[in-house]
């Protein structure tokens, strides 16, 4: 999967169409020209094709025989590795996404304190990004609603509401002071050429912060997809604190838009894990609930018409939902005469939007390879890297000190002792460079380098002007100065982790007062749709057509329901079926009882005597249903086309009927056709078992004697 790039050299087009990125298009691919029967791929070896040619003396297929085949061979694993690597996972150097980087990288090219229309960085973005204005305008707009590394001017839509941001040119935005002091620095920037080979960009920013975890990220490539939950800004300051000085550290995610959280299987983020996420909703009064915080990945209007939607299904039952949310969330929720708010809020939780669980997987680039990560892992990289920036930025400025310090005891050496002078009467440029140089002899030893040529050069370059008005009291305390902040660095590199350390913590107290946490976070309780469910569906029965459904008023009312419950039903041919509630179910003609099958199995005692139709006889037993399965048909007879003379149902095994008066049909042979029949000889069986013979002849009518 590694990616081969020449930072010197423009990185190709692919030759395939790729996926769109946000709302913008991909680059429109290059047509191939279609292929003539010359160009026609071979038969391969083994076929009758290729023994036919073989035969006849002709050679093997070879690739010049198939000449496009080579551009097919590898292009699906160069598309994937291109969408994987450019497009959809960021970089845990930077923690941003290409579109990202190069949105930063033209801010701060524009850079000057001022507000940019957002059209015009759009713009300046596309020489840097192929995928047209849609996607660049899609990123920036996000990164500005969180507001970390851009600030906005204008209306960039809703984060609560999901409403879009205004037209890009009517919108402005800039880089905010933390973006300007963390994230760029082009003397430690690797650079690269852009697409076409036209102008710079960088290959990471470098950025000093775990950004990955601060922003989040979450994008789909192929054959993978990476979803990193957004973290607090204080608690990923203290973390890396706590990693510099040894101790263990554990970073929970804070969503922008607040909730209730349960990490109890987070996982540290990686695959595998989930977190369940909570609105937090008050009771305003007996009948009024009032949604003050959302799940991470809602919006006002996808909670609403959840709500709206299990209300219509009948799972909930409200009056009617306005949502007065601005800059804070507020969604009411107006319930009806007689309603429970805490029974209500439950259901909200296990029926709506109200409760979601979001399953993270941190995935970023690393050494050009997609790699999964813990978000602890994540972040203890990611201060490696920023101690590691910070100590060549550390040298860069050692570096430039101990030059300024070289350059101002040169020019001290030069007006102070005079050596200007030596060069009046110098004719010819060598001869001054000449007479400058053994003018220094004498003072080398004061200096800390050689001198070159080019420090020479720049003591000729010193103005009349200036040697004039020189200062000698203050030309020492700008040398003094800079000793000074010499030793500072070179303290500051000898003492790395301390100074990284408080690096964070500055960082933690100029910029961590507005990140407060909003994410409050306990362990969930579990609520089953079972607990919760309120009976507020009226069931019905067409016995003959044989259906059941929910508030069929010109049918016979069987009993209330839940939209949960499942209903057993027996039918007069001996079948018994278990199906869910719904508006309309057909279970079987002619159903002789019809109720709702508890949830933990069904206990009532049944009583049946049957007319077999494949013996002729007639046969009764007792039995429970025992285990089912949902939607299945069930034969309780002994063959099909059987059909039930009687039928009994008792909660208990004491109410079961004793006795039966039987009157069999007027057309049989059999001299006694009324008689009782004793029931109470019967077990308890299994809702298979045959039965026990009652009559061989015909019956008519049974009835409880009883």
């Amino acid at each position: 999967m590694a990616r081969r790039k020449n930072p010197n050299t423009p990185e190709p087009q692919p030759e395939l169409p790729l996926g769109s990125e946000g709302n913008g298009s991909a680059p429109a691919p290059t047509a191939a020209p279609a292929p003539t029967q010359a160009a026609q791929p071979a038969p391969s070896e083994g076929t009758p094709a290729a023994d036919e040619r073989l035969a006849a003396g002709g050679k093997p297929p070879t690739q010049d025989s198939a000449p496009l085949a080579k551009h097919y061979r590898s292009w699906f694993l160069d598309y994937a590795s291109y969408v994987i690597l450019d497009r959809a996972v960021p970089h845990i150097d930077d923690g941003l996404k290409p579109v990202q980087r190069r949105i930063m990288h033209t801010l701060y090219e524009m850079d000057d304190g001022r507000f940019n229309k957002v059209a015009n960085v759009v713009g300046a973005a596309m020489r840097f990004h192929p995928h047209g204005d849609a996607s660049i305008e899609a990123a920036l707009v996000g990164m500005a609603q969180r507001g970390l590394l851009i600030e906005p001017q204008g209306n960039f839509g809703n984060l609560f509401t999901g409403d879009g941001a205004a037209a890009s040119r009517y919108i402005e935005a800039r880089l905010t002071p933390f973006a300007r002091e963390v994230v760029f620095n082009p003397k430690t920037t690797t650079w690269q050429l852009s697409y076409d080979g036209r102008n710079r960009e960088p290959v990471t920013l470098p950025v000093k912060f775990p950004l990955v975890l601060a922003e989040g990220a979450e994008g789909i490539a192929v054959g993978l997809s990476t979803k990193i939950l957004p973290h607090n800004f204080n608690d990923l300051c203290r973390a890396s604190i706590n990693h510099l000085q040894g101790k263990r550290f554990r970073i929970m995610p804070d969503f922008p838009t607040g909730g209730i959280a349960d990490f109890s299987e987070y996982k540290d983020g990686e695959r595998g894990g989930k977190v369940k996420v909570r609105a937090k909703i008050e009771s305003r009064s007996k009948y009024l609930l009032a949604i003050t915080e959302l799940p991470y990945g809602t919006t006002t209007t996808s909670l609403i018409e959840s709500i709206l939607a299990a209300n219509a299904r009948g799972k909930i039952k409200i009056r009617h939902v306005d949502d007065n949310t601005a800059d804070k969330v507020e969604i009411l929720v107006h319930l009806p005469q007689g309603s429970d708010a805490e029974q209500v809020t439950r259901q909200l939780y296990v029926f709506t939007d109200c409760e979601v669980t979001i399953s993270p997987a941190a995935c970023v680039i690393d050494n050009d390879k997609p790699v999964f990560l813990g978000v602890s892992e994540i972040l203890k990289r990611s201060t490696e890297k920023t101690v590691a920036l910070l100590k060549q930025e550390l040298e860069i400025r050692l570096g430039e000190l101990e030059q300024q310090w070289h350059w101002d005891s040169l020019e001290r050496i030069f007006i102070e002792e005079r050596i200007y002078r030596r060069i009046e009467k110098s004719e010819t440029w060598e001869n001054v460079l000449q007479e400058i140089r053994e003018g220094l002899k004498p003072f080398l030893k004061q200096l800390r380098r050689e001198v070159t040529d080019d420090d020479i050069v720049r003591l000729t370059e010193i103005k009349i002007k200036r040697i004039s008005k020189y200062n000698r009291f203050q030309a020492d305390e700008q040398i003094k100065k800079i000793e000074a902040d010499i030793k500072e660095v070179k303290h500051h590199l000898k003492h790395l982790v301390p100074y990284a350390i408080s690096w964070y913590e500055r960082l933690q107290e100029k910029y961590g007062k507005n990140h407060k946490r909003r994410t409050t976070y306990d362990e969930i309780e579990e609520i089953r749709a079972a607990e919760v469910v309120a009976a507020n569906q009226r069931l019905y029965v067409n016995r003959e057509e044989g259906f059941i459904g929910l508030n069929w008023r010109q049918y016979e009312f069987v009993t209330d329901c839940t939209i949960l419950d499942d209903v057993v039903c027996f039918m007069a041919d001996g079948t018994m079926k278990v199906a869910r509630v719904a508006d309309k179910v057909f279970m079987g003609r002619d159903i002789l009882h019809c109720a709702v099958f508890p949830k933990d199995g069904d206990t009532a005692f049944y009583t049946m005597i049957y007319q077999d139709k494949e013996s002729g006889k007639a046969f009764a037993k007792r039995f429970q249903v025992g285990g089912v399965t949902r939607d299945k048909l069930y034969l309780l007879a002994a063959s099909e086309g059987s059909r039930v003379v009687f039928l009994d149902v008792a909660k208990t095994e004491a109410g079961m009927p004793k006795k039966v008066n039987i009157t069999l049909s007027g057309r049989c042979t059999a001299r006694v056709k009324e008689f009782e029949f004793d029931l109470s000889v019967l077990s308890v069986g299994s809702r298979g078992a045959k039965g026990v013979t009652v009559t061989k002849y015909p019956v008519r009518t049974v009835r409880r004697a009883e």
